[in-house]
C-alpha cells in the first residue's frame, strides 16, 4: 500500500513539474514571437524610409496653441524621391500672404529642395523643405519603428502645426481603379 502510495505522489509531482515546464516555454516563446513581429514591422519601416516612397497618414491634429483635433477624413502626404504631395487641414493663424477665406488647408506639392533621413535610437527623422505655389514648408516627419509618427509642419505664412499619424505603403492607382 505504501509503494502504491509513493507511485502515485511521485506521479503527481511529475505531473506538475512538467506542467509548470511547459507554462514557461509557452511563456518564452510568446516573448519570441513578440519580438520577432517587432523586429519584421522595423525592417519594413526601414525598407519604406530607404524607398523615399510612403504615405503619411493623420489621424490628429495640434494647431499651436489650440486643443488636439481628432481627424475622421483621410488626410495624407505623399513622399516621393522628386515630388511631396500634402493634403492636410489646417486650424490656426495666417500671417500676410494668406487671404481671409481663401485658405486650402496644407494643401501643397512640390520637388523637395531638401530631403535628409537621420536614423535615432527610437525613430527615423526626415526633413524636408518644398516650396508651394504661395508659401515654403520646412517638414521634419519623425518615424518611430513601430510605425507611428509625428510630422511638424513650419511654414512662412502660418503658425506651426503637427500631425500625429502613421506610415503605410504607397499604392499607386492604376486607370482601372479610378
Amino acid at each position: 500500500m505504501k509503494t502504491k502510495f509513493n507511485c502515485s505522489l511521485i506521479s503527481i509531482l511529475c505531473i506538475t513539474l512538467f506542467s509548470f515546464a511547459t507554462g514557461f516555454t509557452q511563456e518564452k516563446t510568446k516573448k519570441q514571437i513578440k519580438e520577432e513581429q517587432k523586429l519584421e514591422k522595423q525592417k519594413q519601416i526601414a525598407l519604406l524610409i530607404e524607398s523615399k516612397e510612403f504615405v503619411f497618414s493623420a489621424t490628429k491634429m495640434s494647431p499651436q496653441g489650440a486643443r488636439i483635433v481628432n481627424l475622421t477624413s483621410d488626410y495624407t502626404v505623399e513622399y516621393h524621391p522628386d515630388l511631396i504631395k500634402s493634403y492636410l487641414p489646417f486650424a490656426g493663424r495666417g500671417y500676410g500672404g494668406i487671404g481671409y477665406g481663401g485658405d486650402d488647408g496644407m494643401k501643397f506639392e512640390g520637388k523637395p529642395t531638401v530631403y535628409t533621413v537621420e536614423k535615432t535610437k527610437k525613430a527615423y527623422v526626415i526633413k524636408t523643405d518644398v516650396k508651394g505655389k504661395q508659401d515654403s514648408f520646412s517638414m521634419m516627419l519623425t518615424v518611430y519603428f513601430e510605425g507611428s509618427a509625428t510630422l511638424s509642419i513650419n511654414s512662412n505664412h502660418r503658425s506651426s502645426i503637427s500631425y500625429d499619424g502613421d506610415i503605410q505603403v504607397f499604392k499607386k492607382v492604376t486607370n482601372t481603379e479610378k
